[in-house]
């Protein structure tokens, strides 16, 4: 960051909600309500004119952003490899929480080494299952 945008973050501390409102009302798209606080202004000011120097969210995180705001998963597991190794994957099955930990070539369940999710699930269910659907990784 820049001196000149970590002053001005700095420097909204000491604004009045008036001032507050004003510069809000000059950089962002859409005015503010006349009765906004300070503690509304303060964060969306900062961020605001961060992203003015630095730029915003790129496009296909914003639309990623907005699924997840409107409740639509957007997890989709390709294969176990997506996972970082020392990850922990836990579910909720019948009561009873499942802890999974990702290794480099499978996963440990049970102190016991697996290839799969889906023998995993297996394991725990009875059933055949698709493993990352099982552990909620992916949407189907």
């Amino acid at each position: 960051m820049s001196k000149s945008i970590i002053r001005q973050v700095i420097d909204l501390d000491g604004k009045t909600p008036a001032d507050l409102r004003q510069i809000y009302n000059e950089i962002m798209p859409k005015k503010c309500a006349a009765n906004s606080g300070k503690e509304f202004l303060r964060p969306r000011i900062a961020y605001r004119l961060q992203e003015l120097v630095f730029g915003g969210l790129a496009d296909e995180t914003k639309n990623k952003l907005l699924k997840i705001a409107d409740g639509i998963s957007t997890n989709s597991l390709r294969h176990h490899s997506d996972l970082m190794p020392g990850t922990k994957i836990c579910r909720e099955w019948n009561e009873k929480t499942y802890q999974v930990e990702v290794l480099k070539d499978g996963f440990e369940y049970e102190g016991q080494k697996f290839k799969s999710l889906s023998s995993i699930a297996r394991k725990i269910t009875g059933t055949r299952w698709n493993g990352p659907k099982f552990f909620k990784l992916r949407a189907d």
